[in-house]
Formats: structure tokens, C-alpha cells, sequence
């Protein structure tokens, strides 16, 4: 047997991040599919609502004694208008969870990283060469697959998840913008704090009782949410994008099985080669911008 340094030798950092990640996607899916039960009995804002309390109450007992320190922004403005972007985002694709199979709501959203490229020429003033933009066209291309407008297996509902993709991509702009700005654990702080007070502001307008189990699942979408983006920080610690981001499309395998076991939903054809066209057009895209030319 090996001595538990030499064992301890083979989980390397990157193995480590891969791990974490793999972690995080199923944390975040198993929020989703909680959400997607919730939301056929309790009111999207009521869900959000939850989603978002409870993480900030995981996020207080995290930071325990620092909370106060981490509070502190030089960007006040800045971190409020991300957050409203989060909160929106959320919002839309609780709302399309709904309606939308589970699988097809995460395959869409994957649409973020392409969205993010287009939007970066005319916000952030960067450079897309051709074939770039071409991955960003095959992109939206896949994403038209799964929704296929004008047929009767989503239709409007789809553009729940869509939009949902382009305000996060915004967010995430807006994230990029910040770098160099205040703590990682300050913005996630802000971005828990601000959708606990939007959300609380329209949740008694339309509130539903909670029984028990209710109440057990609303604290769990907070807690694996705030877990999934804890455990994705770390996940960052130990590897580089460059080598998780592949990982993150283990998504899809999560949401096919879950949507089967728990919701008897099974991704057809079409649903199954736009989420294959939408995953290799955001690696590509990915590939390219890790090595400009």
C-alpha cells in the first residue's frame, strides 16, 4: 500500500479543481431541480425569494466575524446594479423552469459564454476576430435547435431561459468591469444581500404558506446555491479556466438524469444536438480566446 503522502501526492491541484467543479455543477442542478418542483406549487418570486435568504444566511455564518469588513465597497453603484442583473436572471429562469424541460432550460443558458463574446466588442471594446464570431453564430444557431420557433414544444416559454442567458452575460460583464475592485467574498456577499431585499420587497404581494417540506426545500435552493459559488471559488483555487471549463458542461449529464428521475423528462433529438452544438461552438469560442491570434 502506498503511504498517505504518496496518496495524497496523486490528487493534484488541478485534479482537485476538476473535483470541485464537478461539485459545483451538481450542487447548482440540484438547486434547479428543487426550483422546477417548487414552482409548480409556490409562486416564482416566493422561490427566489428563498433562493436568495438563505444563501445570505449560509454566507453570514461563513464569514462569521468578518461580515462587517467584507461589507465594505468601493463600488457601491457597481455591485447594486450586478446584483439587480442576478436577481433578474434568476428570475427568468425560475419562471421558465415551469415550462421548460430541465435539460433544455440548462442547455440554453450555456448560450452565456457566446452572448458574452458578442456583447464584448461594442461594452467592453475588445477584439472578436472571424472565426470567433462564427463560433458566436453556430452558438445562437444551436440554441434556435432547441427552442425551434414556431413549433408547439416551448414557444414562448423558451425565451424565459434565453433571456435569462443574456442578462447573465451581462452580469458577468459587469463582473469582468470590477476586476481588481473589490474581494471575490464582497461581491458575493452584495450579490446575496441585494436579491434578499428585491425579493422581499415583492414577495408578500404574492406569498404562499409553506408547509414543512416547503420550507425545508425553499432553505435547501439557498443553501446549494450558496454552496455551488463557494465550492466554485475554490474550484478556481486550485486550476485555471482554461482547464475547468470543460467541466462545467457535465451540467448537461446532471439535468438529463435528474430531469429523467424526477420529472420523467428525456431531452429529444432535436434538444440533444442543439445542446451538442451549443457546447462545442462555447469551447471553441473558449479555445480561441485563451490563445489570441
Amino acid at each position: 500500500m502506498l503511504p498517505i503522502e504518496d496518496k495524497d501526492a496523486l490528487l493534484k491541484p488541478a485534479h482537485k479543481g476538476i473535483i470541485l467543479m464537478l461539485l459545483t455543477t451538481l450542487s447548482f442542478i440540484t438547486m434547479d431541480s428543487i426550483v422546477k418542483y417548487l414552482v409548480q406549487t409556490y409562486p416564482v418570486t416566493q422561490v427566489v425569494w428563498g433562493r436568495y435568504t438563505f444563501h445570505g444566511v449560509l454566507l453570514a455564518i461563513y464569514l462569521g466575524p468578518r461580515l462587517s469588513s467584507v461589507l465594505r465597497t468601493k463600488r457601491l453603484g457597481v455591485q447594486l446594479g450586478r446584483s439587480l442583473l442576478l436577481f433578474l436572471t434568476t428570475a427568468l429562469f425560475f419562471a421558465g423552469l415551469q415550462f421548460v424541460p430541465l435539460v433544455s432550460a440548462a442547455s440554453i443558458m450555456f448560450v452565456t459564454p457566446i452572448v458574452i463574446t458578442a456583447l464584448s466588442v461594442p461594452l467592453l471594446k475588445e477584439k472578436v476576430g472571424p472565426y470567433r464570431w462564427a463560433g458566436v453564430i453556430v452558438g445562437f444557431m444551436g440554441a434556435m435547435v432547441i427552442i425551434r420557433p414556431g413549433s408547439d414544444v416551448m414557444q414562448l416559454a423558451a425565451l424565459l431561459p434565453l433571456s435569462a442567458a443574456f442578462l447573465y452575460a451581462l452580469y458577468q460583464i459587469t463582473t469582468r468591469s470590477m476586476a481588481g475592485g473589490d474581494s471575490v467574498m464582497t461581491t458575493a456577499l452584495y450579490t446575496s444581500v441585494a436579491g434578499t431585499v428585491i425579493a422581499s420587497i415583492a414577495v408578500p404581494f404574492d406569498w404562499v404558506t409553506p408547509d414543512l417540506v416547503g420550507w425545508l426545500l425553499l432553505a435547501l435552493t439557498g443553501l446549494l446555491g450558496g454552496i455551488g459559488h463557494l465550492l466554485l471559488i475554490r474550484a478556481f483555487d486550485f486550476a485555471p479556466a482554461a482547464t475547468l471549463s470543460p467541466f462545467g458542461y457535465s451540467n448537461l449529464i446532471w439535468a438529463t438524469s435528474f430531469g429523467y428521475l424526477f420529472f420523467d423528462e428525456l431531452p429529444d433529438y432535436w434538444t440533444i444536438l442543439g445542446a451538442a452544438i451549443i457546447a462545442s461552438s462555447g469551447l471553441y469560442i473558449f479555445y480561441r480566446e485563451s490563445h489570441r491570434v
